[in-house]
């Protein structure tokens, strides 16, 4: 028997597949400091702006999961649930290759920081890792009891985490590539596993579940660290800044959530909104952050003050996923349309 959060997330899966949300007015607002690095315009220049569209792709055939950046920015995975991963050229949106071995709907998608290697999760209870120029699978994962919802790579490219509706995060080695060699099972949710993330420095994870709850983890321990209870829905989305202090969290409870994390304590709420958030992302220097949201918008907020002031309007559906370049002033985001929009953050 499905408990009320496992009904409530199949639910949403659901709606989220047949597009049946609400369209809603967007709102923007005035920002106090840019996220453009230096030399891009500044944040008063950004007053009441509209994202420009650089690239449209359009290379799935269902909805998209996830998107990713290549860590040297020039290529974007992208998942979905066609069943596949693709990889292509960020500037032109051409397909540089494509990967079918899953047998399910693709949920995440993460690439190792060396870019060789991109690691997929997915609904047929494994996370798959490949190499990214040919697409040859090198690995399969499978030791979630559930789906697999999210997977992370750590920053020094040896461990991989994944998050599961089995109510588990498991972190796994890198160095066996036949088997996938389990180092840690951490059990501390009550409900699926939603998201997880790594810190900038590789010694802590976040991740977040259907209850509402967001954990901090030791990574080398699995010792619960902190538990942030700021959300009333399900937990959709986690993303640690840059400099490794602050997380970032989106849900379904119509909030953007910005909170210290070492110590739980909210930095700055949006709240009241008309839509689910479904994925957020900081930008490279942490000023900004970015947010898919089910009202056909990705949403640019300051990091420090919560004011939103810049959107993208390009999306005919939900917007799923959302990720940062680093090196570029460009966000990629993804809906459930199967459409990657790439877009200028600042004119």
């Amino acid at each position: 028997m499905l408990t009320l959060a496992e009904r409530q997330v199949t639910l949403y899966i659901k709606c989220r597949r047949l597009g049946v949300f609400l369209l809603v007015t967007c709102w923007v607002a005035i920002c106090l400091t840019s996220c453009a690095p230096a030399g891009t315009p500044s944040a008063r220049d950004l007053y009441f702006s509209i994202g420009s569209t650089v690239l449209t792709y359009r290379g799935h055939h269902n909805g998209v999961s996830a998107v990713a950046y290549s860590p040297d920015g020039k290529y974007i995975a992208s998942a979905s649930y066609d069943r596949t991963v693709q990889v292509w050229n960020a500037s032109t949106g051409y397909l540089y290759t494509d990967y079918r071995g899953h047998s399910d709907w693709v949920t995440a998608v993460a690439w190792s920081p060396d870019g060789k290697y991109v690691a997929s999760a997915s609904y047929d209870k494994t996370v798959q890792v490949w190499n990214a120029s040919t697409g040859r699978r090198i690995l399969t994962y499978r030791g979630h009891a559930a789906p697999v919802t999210a997977v992370a790579w750590s920053p020094k490219g040896d461990l991989i985490a994944s998050a599961s509706s089995d109510k588990t995060v498991k972190v796994w080695s890198m160095a066996n590539n036949d088997a996938g060699d389990t180092l840690l099972t951490y059990r501390g949710h009550y409900a699926w596993v939603t998201t997880v993330a790594w810190s900038p420095d590789g010694k802590y994870l976040a991740s977040g579940d259907v209850d509402g709850i967001a954990r901090v983890w030791n990574a080398s321990s699995g010792q619960s660290l902190v538990t942030y209870t700021g959300h009333f829905g399900i937990v959709t989305g986690v993303a640690w800044s840059p400099n490794g202090t602050r997380i970032a969290s989106v849900g379904m409870d119509k909030t953007v959530q910005v909170w210290n994390a070492f110590t739980g304590k909210p930095i700055w709420v949006s709240c009241c909104r008309n839509q689910w958030v479904n994925g957020v992302a900081w930008s490279p220097n942490g000023t900004c952050v970015a947010s898919a949201d089910t009202n056909k918008t990705v949403q640019i907020w300051n990091a420090e003050t919560g004011i939103p002031f810049l959107t993208y309007l390009g999306h005919h559906r939900e917007v799923v996923a959302v990720s940062w370049s680093p090196y570029r002033q460009q966000i990629a985001s993804g809906d459930d349309d199967g459409i990657v929009q790439v877009w200028q953050a600042t004119e």
